[in-house]
């Protein structure tokens, strides 16, 4: 048993050795391999080295030489900012010292600024006491003496209005004695009408065909009577409106001149005296001491014939009278009354040679108190209504100048161009040349 055992263990002894043997042979060939590789990577070191010590060394002594003389030459630029640094340091010190030197010195000269500031204010504040309260004093002159310009223009038109209406009152008068005598011509009338009637009445059997002409006529006689007394009474009535407006009118003013005496006195601006303005409704029986007087009626027995207009003689006509009194409103700076004056004067003479005249004005008074679209409004009625009026070309200028203040510069500048197409020669084409000419500056 032992015996086998130490054969099996020679004949591993034997594998083992083998083993090694072979192993030993493939460790000598790697190392023989290895030394092979060891001897190609010192012959490839060699050659490196070789051309290192034959090319780069020479390139990177360059270099270095190169480098340090940069490196030197950062060394003098160093010591020269380190130089300036220095220099700059002692600068800055020296500026420190003029900056509070200086600043000092300004300081002192604002002062003396200061005192001579306030010293000045000082005397202009005496100044504008002083002359605030003379202006004040002026202001409260001026105020008295409008106050007393008015109260005397007012007692003139007050007079005036007097003397109207005892001239009104003596008219109402003299038509109510006619109205009376027409009554009672009416009433003669009414009773020979009632005779004749009675008398027909007998003839009525005898006659049948003459009564009916006889009442067909007697019909139209008593409704050309109606129409007349009809007349007459609104004649009346329309006197005795007018009567009643002047009336109200003159209390007005009263009021008006009390409440400007009672007013005080402002402290910044003078006071501007206001007119009395009529209202559309009186806005013709008031006036700059010219009235338009109504017609007067003549009173005939019943005839065939028609009413008896007015005679004015050399006087001037009524509608140029109250178009003179309202073109004055309007030149004395009553623009509202003016412009309720020229509409009722186109309401009383729409057929006037004046009209177109009247809606121009009626338009500048609209572009007076700044309301330019019924400005435009009106210069257009102009334009319309009366194409062959001498008013037209300054109705269409001034309506280029009312687009101008509502900034609507396209209108503007057709309503300037209608002016020189239309209007060449006259003199509104100048201004709208001008206008022209501004209108494209501004652009």
């Amino acid at each position: 048993m032992i015996s086998i055992i130490v054969l099996f263990a020679l004949l591993l002894g034997c594998a083992a050795q083998e083993d090694l043997r072979q192993t030993e042979k493939v460790l000598q060939q790697r190392m023989k391999h290895q030394d092979d590789q060891l001897l190609q990577a010192r012959a490839r070191q060699n050659m490196e080295i070789s051309t290192l010590r034959d090319q780069d060394f020479p390139r990177l002594r360059g270099e270095l030489e190169k480098a340090l003389y940069q490196a030197k030459d950062v060394q003098v630029k160093q010591e020269d900012i380190k130089h300036r640094l220095a220099l700059l340091e002692e600068h800055v010190k020296k500026l420190d010292a003029d900056n509070t030197t200086r600043h000092a010195w300004v300081q002192k000269s604002l002062d003396t600024q200061d005192a001579k500031v306030a010293t000045r204010v000082e005397e202009l504040s005496r100044a504008m006491e002083s002359a605030t309260a003379q202006l004040r004093k002026d202001i409260v002159d001026a105020i008295h003496r409008t106050n007393d310009t008015l109260a005397k223009r007012v007692d003139t038109r007050l007079e005036e209005q007097q003397k109207g209406t005892a001239s009104n009152d003596q008219r109402l008068s003299q038509v109510s004695d006619k109205f009376t005598q027409f009554s009672q011509a009416l009433t003669g009338f009414r009773d020979a009408l009632k005779e004749l009637n009675d008398r027909m009445e007998q003839e009525e059997q005898a006659s049948g065909k003459r009564l009916d002409f006889v009442g067909q006529q007697i019909t139209a006689r008593l409704n050309e009577q109606d129409r007349r007394i009809e007349i007459l009474a609104k004649a009346v009535e329309q006197t005795v409106e007018m009567v009643n407006q002047k009336s109200d009118f003159r209390q007005q003013a009263k009021k008006d001149v009390q409440r400007s005496d009672d007013a005080p006195p402002p402290d910044s601006e003078p006071a501007r005296s206001e007119r009395p303005k009529p209202e559309a409704g009186t806005a013709s029986a008031a006036g700059d001491g010219s009235e338009v007087t109504p017609a007067s009626v003549t009173i005939t027995p019943p005839k065939e014939s028609p009413m008896a207009e007015p005679a004015y003689g050399n006087a001037a006509p009524p509608d140029r009278v109250q178009y003179e009194r309202v073109l004055a409103q309007f030149r004395n700076g009553d623009f509202e009354g003016a412009r309720l004056g020229f509409t009722a004067f186109l309401l009383e003479y729409p057929n006037s040679d004046l009209a177109p005249n009247a809606r121009y004005w009626q338009g500048e008074s609209y572009y007076g108190q700044r309301e330019y679209q019924k400005a435009i409004d009106a210069y257009d009625q102009v334009e319309l209504n009366y194409p062959r009026s001498d008013k037209v070309p300054a109705a269409i200028l001034k309506k280029g100048y009312a687009y101008m203040a509502l900034k609507d510069k396209k209108r503007a500048s057709s309503a300037f161009n209608q002016v020189l197409t239309l209007y060449p020669k006259t003199p509104e084409a100048g201004k709208a040349s001008d206008k022209l000419v501004q209108l494209k500056s501004v652009r």
